[in-house]
């Protein structure tokens, strides 16, 4: 969200919080993160079966938090 959308730290951290449904402290908690990716099933750290994984993670994260990956425009250019 720096990058990508020129935000500050803070700004950015408060944007993908809201996006994600937490508060701005639980984005370094390990333990939240890890059941926010799971139920939103955008990729989590170790492989869980069934899950979303590389680019289709890629893909949901693009869509959740509204912003352009590279490779996943290249992705949904190819698929069109």
């Amino acid at each position: 969200m720096q990058l990508a959308q020129k935000m500050r730290i803070q700004e950015a951290k408060a944007y993908v919080a809201t996006k994600v449904k937490v508060g701005v402290d639980d984005l370094s908690d390990v333990t939240v993160m890890r059941e926010v990716r799971e139920d939103l099933d955008i990729g989590v750290i170790t492989s869980v079966p069934g899950c979303a994984k590389g680019i289709e993670a890629k893909v949901r994260i693009a869509d959740l938090l509204g912003v352009r990956i590279n490779s996943v425009e290249r992705l949904r250019a190819k698929m069109a």
